[in-house]
């Protein structure tokens, strides 16, 4: 065999050697964020849990009233099993949400999970059709921006770009229900639409509050691309790619706009569990009978099983979310390494 061989087949299986302890690196390092993870949603259950065992209030009273007497009181309580140990309570509670029943709601005695079940879908979707609103409208503004930094049509679109900014999505919503809804008719004001009679009803009512939702976090996506952009095309590999020839468009799609989203990633991820939390207060304004609702009646009724499920599942998903975002990053970007 000759020389040049020997040195190719060495070098191939150093490459391979080298590609099996990345993938193993890469394995080693999805196991530890998936048990910090799982780590981390044990530990908001049990502060969830914890604060509203500490909080005042009780809701037995809550249920009965003030004029019941303390005797039905003491009764209700050992009923619900509010006199048990903490750490009893907290057990159970976990067990039963590991098991999907999620605890029995104090106020109608039925288990949480056929209370929230028909919520999440809701919610999710709300908070999905927003995200995809807002890729729909930040993407291509940013790139048109950052193509033409400095022109009439720049200038124009950041200045709206700061207004939007400004107004918070509850506000949005009024704004949007005023304009589509009583002035355009383009949808009724309260009128949802429920998933199980009409799919198409449903997405088309959603779309609404999913703009107003979007519309603020579109406005900081336009804004952070376009810097990211703009500060990529200063760099000495965009400036060999113009003098190679290249036009704006190619230099734009092929060689910066790679290297600009990665901490644009980032923020998408920590926008998604923003809009996931900001969905609760926009399903008010629209009248959305999904988990921000349950939740702050149950807040109201004291029904505290319902809620603690209600923030877990709302704190999982963020969590999740960040989870994936995390993992994606390191797979865009070389540059991050295990540590």
């Amino acid at each position: 065999m000759s020389l040049t061989a020997q040195m190719s087949g060495g070098t191939m299986g150093c490459s391979a050697m080298s590609r099996q302890a990345h993938g193993g690196m890469n394995v080693k390092l999805l196991i530890r964020k998936f048990i910090s993870m799982i780590v981390t949603i044990l530990a908001v259950a049990f502060l969830v849990f914890l604060a509203f065992d500490v909080i005042p209030g009780d809701p037995a009273t809550a249920q009965l009233g003030t004029q019941a007497t303390p005797e039905r009181v003491e009764a209700l309580r050992e009923e619900m099993g509010l006199n048990r140990p903490f750490p009893v309570r907290f057990g159970e509670w976990l067990l039963d949400m590991l098991r999907g029943s999620m605890g029995t709601s104090y106020s109608y005695g039925t288990p949480v999970s056929s209370l929230v079940g028909d919520k999440i879908p809701i919610t999710l979707t709300l908070t999905l059709m927003a995200f995809l609103i807002m890729l729909v409208i930040s993407i291509p503004l940013g790139l048109y921006t950052a193509r033409h930094e400095g022109g009439a049509a720049d200038h124009i679109i950041m200045a709206v770009n700061q207004v939007i900014m400004a107004v918070p999505p509850f506000f949005s919503g009024i704004l949007i229900t005023l304009l589509f809804g009583l002035i355009l008719r383009l949808f009724t004001p309260g009128g949802y639409v429920s998933y199980t009679q009409s799919i198409p009803g449903f997405v088309g009512y959603l779309f609404f509050p999913a703009l107003a939702i979007a519309l603020p976090k579109a406005a900081m996506t336009v804004k952070l691309l376009r810097s990211c952009l703009n500060a990529e095309k200063r760099l000495d590999y965009a400036r060999t790619a113009y003098s190679r020839g290249n036009s704006t468009k190619e230099v734009m799609y092929r060689h910066l706009l790679k290297n600009a989203m990665i901490p644009v990633i980032t923020f998408l991820g920590m926008t998604l569990s923003d809009m996931v939390a900001g969905s609760i207060v926009i399903e008010q304004v629209f009248n959305i009978p999904g988990l921000g609702r349950i939740l702050l009646t149950s807040i109201s009724n004291r029904d505290y099983p319902v809620v603690e499920a209600v923030i877990v599942l709302l704190a999982f998903l963020v969590i999740f979310i960040n989870f994936v975002v995390d993992c994606i990053y390191r797979k865009v970007d070389p540059r991050v390494r295990v540590e």
